[in-house]
């Protein structure tokens, strides 16, 4: 079973990773997601996911307190509007994809913008 832990914390550190230059594909949850699989697969593991320079601080401080740093609210706000209109306008013809599209930006702007801002 540890071995599945192990095996299922690696995929989603990976779409965790992606989720980093993919607008629509979230990070928060899939480094969340990591660091649980990983707490029950392999101690080894987790104690370096918390450790890691970039990965550690980001998940200790949205599990204990809820937030968000500045920095990654403009660079996830940013990337995902900056690929939605380029879609909307070069790639998509569809009208009703189009909508579709902006609503969804919408509200994933309006969930990490929900979250406070950590200082």
């Amino acid at each position: 079973m540890k071995t599945l832990y192990v095996v299922l914390g690696s995929i989603s550190l990976f779409l965790g990773i992606l989720g980093i230059f993919l607008p629509l594909l979230p990070t928060t949850p899939f480094l969340l997601l990591t660091a649980a699989l990983y707490c029950k697969g392999s101690p080894r593991l987790y104690n370096w996911l918390i450790a890691h320079k970039r990965f550690g601080p980001y998940i200790l401080n949205f599990r204990e307190h809820k937030t968000i740093p500045l920095r990654a609210k403009i660079v996830s706000v940013s990337l995902l509007w900056i690929t939605i209109l380029y879609c909307i306008f070069f790639v998509i013809d569809n009208l009703w994809i189009r909508i579709l599209l902006l609503c969804i930006a919408t509200g994933v702007t309006i969930h990490i913008l929900s979250f406070k801002t950590q200082k």
